[in-house]
């Protein structure tokens, strides 16, 4: 199977939505991104920056990544994607990188920014016409901490 410039764009538009949804809050809308067996692994930083934590479905997927509110702020600039055919007909397989803000308040009442540089192992398939994550695994490559001005809000 080949990729068309369609399903390239497609692909990359659904990228784009989970960091988007991710950054709005929008944790029902970014489950739905994923297929009913998705699998999601994570990190467990600091310990770990390899994916170790494993999250399957959509209601275990939106649970682990709601628990981003802990954060006032969160920013995803992605950066390069490459997409490939998948072993299968239908399916694909990326890989994303990404610079993850996290913005939280500190005990002294000022801003700080968590930064995660992060590449995304993905799999997709596409299902009643849309494409769809079937697993994704976030590895850190290296955290940075900075700080912030001001935070809106």
């Amino acid at each position: 199977m080949t990729l068309s410039a369609g399903d390239r764009v497609e692909l990359a538009d659904l990228v784009a939505r989970y960091a988007l949804y991710v950054d709005r809050r929008e944790f029902s809308a970014l489950a739905g991104l994923f297929t009913s067996d998705a699998v999601l692994a994570l990190p467990d930083p600091p310990k770990a920056l390899a994916p170790v934590l494993e999250y399957s479905g959509r209601g275990e997927i939106q649970e682990a990544i709601g628990r981003v509110e802990f954060f006032a702020v969160t920013s995803h600039f992605l950066g390069g994607q490459v997409f490939d055919p998948g072993p299968e007909a239908d399916t694909a397989e990326g890989w994303v990188n990404c610079a993850a803000h996290h913005i939280s308040v500190r005990e002294d009442g000022t801003p700080a920014d968590l930064v995660w540089h992060v590449r995304y192992a993905d799999s997709y398939r596409k299902e009643e016409g849309a494409w769809r994550f079937t697993g994704r695994a976030l590895h850190i490559d290296w955290i940075e901490t900075g700080s912030v001005r001001r935070v809106r809000g």
